[in-house]
C-alpha cells in the first residue's frame, strides 16, 4: 500500500489550514465590526458550502477554475498552467471549501472580546492594525486554534468537492479520501481498511483537543 495519498493529505491539510488562518481571522474581525447593507448576504455567501452538497460546490469551482471560468484564465495568465487538476486546484477548492470552518469560530471569539480592552487600545494610541495583533488576536488564540484544527480535520476527510477538481492523479491530487474510494470500487477492502484505520486516531485526537479548547473558553467565559 503506497503512503503517498496520506502524505499529500497532510500537506493538503496544512496548506489549507495556514491559508485560512491568516485569511478568516481578518475577514471575520472585519466582518465582526463592519456595518453595512448586504453583510448578511456576504456572510450567507462565506457559510454557504455548510449547506450545499459537496459535488454541486465541486461543479460550480470546476467551472470557475476550468480553462474558460475567470479564476482559471487569470491563473494560466500568471503562471501559463492549468489551476484544474492540480495540487494548487485542489488547495484552492479546499480554501473555498473549509472557509466557514474557520471562519465560525474566530468570529465567536471575536464577539466574546471585552469592548473595554479594544477602547483602552484606542486611547493608549493604537492604530487599528496594531489593536488587531496587539489585542484582538491574543485574546481569540482559543477561537483560532479551534478554528485551525477543524479546518485541518475538515480537509483531510473531504472527498466530493477535491474528485471534481482535482481528479485522482496520482502524487498530485490523489487524496487519502479518493484513494479509499478508489480501493472500494476495486474491492480492495484491505488497503481501504488500513487507510481508514490510519486517519482514526488523527481525527479523533484533534476532536480532544477542539473540545478541551472549547471546554476552557466556556470555563473562562463562566468565571
Amino acid at each position: 500500500m503506497s503512503l503517498l495519498p496520506l502524505f499529500l493529505s497532510g500537506k493538503l491539510a496544512l496548506v489549507t489550514t495556514v491559508i485560512l488562518v491568516m485569511l478568516a481571522a481578518p475577514l471575520a474581525y472585519i466582518l465582526h465590526n463592519a456595518r453595512f447593507r448586504g453583510k448578511s448576504l456576504l456572510e450567507a455567501l462565506i457559510n454557504l458550502p455548510l449547506v450545499l452538497p459537496p459535488t454541486v460546490l465541486g461543479f460550480y469551482l470546476l467551472i470557475l477554475m476550468g480553462p474558460k471560468g475567470g479564476v482559471g484564465r487569470l491563473w494560466d495568465w500568471l503562471t501559463r498552467t492549468s489551476l484544474v487538476f492540480s495540487f494548487s486546484g485542489i488547495v484552492f477548492a479546499s480554501v473555498v471549501c473549509s472557509l466557514p470552518f474557520a471562519f465560525q469560530p474566530m468570529k465567536t471569539a471575536f464577539l466574546k472580546i471585552d469592548k473595554r480592552l479594544i477602547e483602552s487600545a484606542y486611547v493608549l494610541g493604537l492604530s487599528r492594525i496594531s489593536t488587531f495583533f496587539r489585542v484582538v488576536l491574543p485574546n481569540s488564540i482559543g477561537g483560532i486554534a479551534a478554528g485551525a484544527m477543524l479546518v485541518f480535520i475538515h480537509t483531510i476527510g473531504e472527498f466530493g468537492v477535491i474528485l471534481m477538481v482535482g481528479g485522482s492523479i496520482p502524487g498530485k491530487t490523489r487524496v487519502v479520501s479518493v484513494a479509499i474510494y478508489e480501493a472500494v470500487e476495486s474491492l480492495h477492502y484491505r488497503e481501504a481498511g488500513i487507510m481508514s484505520l490510519s486517519l482514526l486516531p488523527v481525527c479523533y485526537t484533534v476532536l480532544i483537543f477542539v473540545n478541551l479548547i472549547s471546554e476552557r473558553k466556556n470555563h473562562g467565559a463562566l468565571r
